[in-house]
Formats: structure tokens, sequence, C-alpha cells
């Protein structure tokens, strides 16, 4: 396997290139024979993988210290070098170069901190300095990933220079002189606006907390927007379609048929969410329960797009996202799960890789309450204290993160670096908008659908057949021994198979104390999904993926309720 050495000054943000280049798949250790440490990793060209080193940071091969030393001995090693150079400090780091192209090595250039070149005025020719050097330079941001994909796509074709020149180091200085005289040009400017608002959306110190405020907001409109279709576009078309099945319902009389098609009668009436037949419960939980946040997740999607935030919210989650074995652009279905994890499952096809797509989809199902089960968990916890609510998302949280970093180590696969382009920000035009939202939920209803509708007549089956109650029963020793509950809490958690906020719901008569309604809520979450999730994991992973998540998921929550009986509850 070709080995490739990042070499440049110190400070010029070569680890951040590195990161970028090889994503999650690195390991530290000391140079044979050495004390000194540095980081390798594999990095995909094309075809091939490559060894990718990230070299003790130097100002020339002339070396003055240890450090210095191993970072000549891995140049004279290498199959090819990627040199990084501070693009705001050019003439500094043409020394280093001109060593480099002495080697007669492949070479390439990532031209870095470009953007604050651009910001302070200083204008580089980059034909004119590929010109004076002859190697192929890649102008990167390596805070943003902007360049990155150029700078791999001019390492697969990487060649030796076809001018080698060996000069003493005065004549180095005199060279470096006239290469920057002739490529650069300096210019006062200030900040646009636009860039301002750029580099405060991207930069971590500012642009962490910007994030958060956008998803919290982009969550609130979803919620709203969804709330507001459900009451004033979808609730009328069920309130007319409730008296035409309430007469079906007395033309079909008791029976089997009845059963399947309306389900249960309460005092007479259809109740949507309990009624379960499949003209009822069938067509009210996928087109009024979940299409509508469906409309609007997408919706706010689209206009994210559009406006060109996306690109920059995966690059700040690509650091922890990749620690749990995916990358950055894994925030964006696990943002669309705490909506409805329906939509973030089917958003888990965006990432690239067989593995990052099951650990999404896993972690998704397993810890991402939905905004139904959202409020539910608030209004049965929340009269008992802001803290039992805190309690129960610290948990996911934490099982999230745990789980994640566990994931990312047994399933095999790879886990690819992030490379993608960070747009300018754009003001994103309506027509645009409306297409690619209805697209988009058109695939929805056209993919998705069918297989909710199928979970839904299954667990029907279940119920009317009387197998529910009968499983109910026979775990319920286990729900009241190994999680503390109360033996009655074994149906509500069953049921969450169907909805899990009605499960929530049903957890309320039951009398727990607020620590027993804790631990319930969180295995609640943590256990099966609901059967529209159910439906989509078995579309989106196929049979045997979706037996290993169910799998994550029953030990997860087995051993996160058996933890916290003991650490709630004492016993």
């Amino acid at each position: 396997m070709r080995k490739v050495v990042l070499m440049g000054n110190p400070n010029v943000g070569k680890s951040v290139i590195f990161s970028r280049l090889t994503g999650a798949n690195v390991i530290s250790s000391n140079y044979p024979g050495t004390t000194v440490e540095f980081t390798q990793g594999r990095i995909r060209v094309g075809e091939e993988d490559l060894i990718l080193v990230d070299a003790p940071g130097t100002y020339s091969l002339n070396a003055t210290n240890r450090a210095e030393e191993i970072a000549v001995r891995m140049v004279e090693e290498a199959d090819l070098i990627i040199q990084v150079i501070d693009a705001t400090t050019l003439e500094r780091n043409l020394l280093l170069t001109l060593e480099l192209l002495e080697k007669n090595k492949p070479l390439v250039i990532a031209l870095n901190m470009w953007d604050e070149a651009r910001h302070t005025g200083i204008q580089i020719d980059l034909e004119r300095l590929r010109a004076q050097l002859g190697v192929p330079i890649i102008p990167t941001v390596a805070l943003t990933g902007e360049g990155i994909k150029e700078l791999v796509e001019a390492v697969s074709h990487a060649s030796p220079p076809e001018r080698t020149v060996e000069l003493s180091d005065e004549e180095k200085w005199v060279r470096i002189g006239a290469i920057t005289g002739d490529v650069l040009t300096l210019t006062h400017r200030h900040h646009t606006v636009r860039e301002r608002i750029s580099d405060a959306t991207i930069h971590p110190i500012t642009g962490i907390p910007i994030g958060v405020l956008v998803l919290l907001a982009s969550f609130a409109a979803v919620w709203a927007g969804g709330e507001a279709i459900r009451f004033f576009v979808l609730d009328p078309i069920f309130g007319v379609l409730q008296s035409v099945l309430g007469s079906l319902a007395g033309q079909l009389g008791p029976g089997l048929i009845r059963d399947l098609l309306i389900g249960r009668l309460f005092d007479g009436e259809i109740v949507w969410e309990e009624s379960m037949g499949m003209l009822t419960t069938g067509l009210y939980v996928p087109f009024a329960i979940v299409l509508p946040y469906i409309v609007t997740f997408y919706t706010v999607l689209a206009l994210l797009e559009d406006l060109g935030y996306l690109p920059r919210l995966a690059t700040l989650a690509d650091t922890l996202f990749h620690r749990l074995g995916m990358h950055g652009h894994a925030i964006i279905p696990c943002f669309l799960g705490l909506g409805c994890n329906v939509p973030g499952v089917l958003a888990s096809r965006m990432l690239e890789t067989k593995k990052q797509r099951l650990i999404a989809a896993t972690l998704i199902s397993v810890t991402t309450p939905c905004t139904a089960q959202t409020a539910m968990i608030f209004g049965v916890l929340g009269a008992q204290g802001l803290q039992y609510v805190v309690l129960v998302y610290a948990t996911l949280i934490g099982v999230f993160l745990v789980l994640g970093l566990i994931l990312k180590r047994v399933v095999p696969g790879e886990s690819p670096e992030l490379l993608l382009e960070i747009p300018p920000y754009r003001m994103p035009r309506g027509a645009v908008l409306f297409r690619k939202t209805l697209m988009r939920v058109r695939g929805f209803v056209l993919e998705a659908i069918p297989f909710l509708f199928a979970g839904i007549l299954i667990v029907n089956l279940l119920y009317f057949s009387g197998l529910l109650a009968i499983i109910g029963m026979i775990f319920a020793p286990f729900f009241a021994g190994w999680l503390g509950l109360v033996p009655e809490a074994t149906i509500a958690l069953m049921m969450g198979f169907l909805r899990k906020d009605l499960a929530v719901g049903m957890l309320i008569p039951l009398g727990m104390a607020p620590l027993q309604l804790v631990i319930a809520v969180t295995v609640l979450t943590l256990n099966f999904p609901c059967v529209a999730t159910f439906a989509v994991l078995l579309k989106e992973l196929g049979p045997r993926d979706l037996a290993i998540t169910l799998l994550i998921m029953v030990v997860t929550a087995t051993l996160v309720g058996g933890a916290m009986r003991v650490i709630l509850l004492g016993v």
C-alpha cells in the first residue's frame, strides 16, 4: 500500500486537513525507536487505499530537533507528499516547498486558509504559482472542508515534478522572493456582511450555538406546521370520514370483518388512535399523524439546503459523528428523527456506506423520541417535576453516545471521511422549494405508506387474536422484577409497538412513583420501535440488519432499564 506523507510548517492547519482526509480511521503511535508521536490513517483515492501519515511540523528539511528529524525520515519513506501551506504567509512556507521539490517525488500543495487570505486582501495568482512550481496547487479551507475533494482528485493524478533544480540556501531565498513578487498582490478590503455571517456559522465557537438555535427553531417550525396541517386540513377530513365509517360499522355488525376494517368502537364511536381497524387506525396513523410532519420536515430541510446552511451544520457536527462511526451528514437524519423516526430512518440513506446507515438507523430508532412521544413525556412527567424529564433525556443522550461508540467498533465496514463543498449563502426560490418538497413527500407516500399499512395490519391481527395480551402476560414477571415496575405496565410497554405516545399515556393510571415512570418511559423509548418505524427499517435495512437492530434495542433497553432500577430505586 502506497504511503502519503502530509508535510507543512507548524500551525498551518495540517492536522485539520489530515482529519478531513482520513475521518475516523486513524491511529496514533510513536515512530519506531523514538518517543516522537505521529498519526496515521487511510485515505481512499479512486479505487486505491493509501496510507496517510501526519508528519511533525517543520520549517525545513534541515532538521534542528528530534521531531524535525522524524519528519525528514518520513519524507524519504513517502511515495507521495502533500504539503500544507498557509496562504496568508506564503513566503515563509516556500522554503520547505523548494526543498521538497528537490526530492523528486510526486508533490501536491494544499494552499490552506484560502478564505482568510481573501478576507485580508491577499490575492494569489494560482495559475502563475502553479507555473512557477510545476506541481498541482489546490486552495483549501480546512475548517469548512472547501477544496478537500479537489485535493483528493489531485492526489490521484500526482506525478514527480518535471524539473528539479538544486539550489543553495541563498539561491532558494532569492527564488522565493521572485515567486512571491510574481504571484502575490496585496489590497485593503473589509469583510462583507455575507462573509461575516458565513464565518460566524462555520467557526466552532460561534457556529455551534448558532447551529443549536437553528435546529431548535427548525424543530419548532416543523412541530407547529405539522400541528397546523392536522388541525386545519386533516382533522376536518377525518371528521367527515368518521361518520362514513361509523355508518359502515353499523351495517357490518359485530364480527371479524368489522374488527379488521373498523376495529373497536368506544361508546359506539370510532377513536382513531385506539380502534385499530385498517380503515381507522390504519389510515389515521400514516396520513394524519406521520404525513403532516413529513411535509413540514421536508419543507424545512429544503429551505436549509437551498439556503446553503446544511453543509455548514454537517461540518460543525463532523468531529462528534465521526467518533460514532458516521460523519457530519448524519446530523440530518438524527434531527429528522426528533420529529418522526420514519423520515429519520429514510434520510439515513444519504450516508455512503452500509455501516454508516446501519449505525444511524439504529441510533435513531433506539434513542430518539418523536414529537408525539416527547409531548406525552412532558405531559406525564412534567407535572411531577422538570427534573424527571431532564433525567429521561439525559439518559437517552448518554445511551446515544455510548451506543454509537460501541457500534463504531463492532459493526464491520468503512466510515469514509466527509468530502463536501461549502457553498455561499443564497436566497431560496419558492418554486424550487415547492417542487423539491413535493418530490420527497411523493416518494415517502409511494415507498413508505404501503409498509406502514402492512405493519399496522400485522399488529391489529396480533391484538384481535389475543396474542399481544398473551405476550404481555409472559413478560410481566420480567418487567416487574428486572425493571421494578408494576406488572400492569407490561401491556402499556407492549402497546408501544403500535404507538409509543399512546403507550406513554397508558402509564398514567397505573399509580407508579415518578422514578418508576422515568424508567418506564426510558425503556419504552429504547425498546422496539413503533410499527411505522419498524416497517421502514425492514425496507431500508433488510431482514438481516433489521434483526441486528432489534437485538441491539432489546439488549440496550434491558441493560439500561436494569441499571436505572438499581440506581434510581435502589433495589
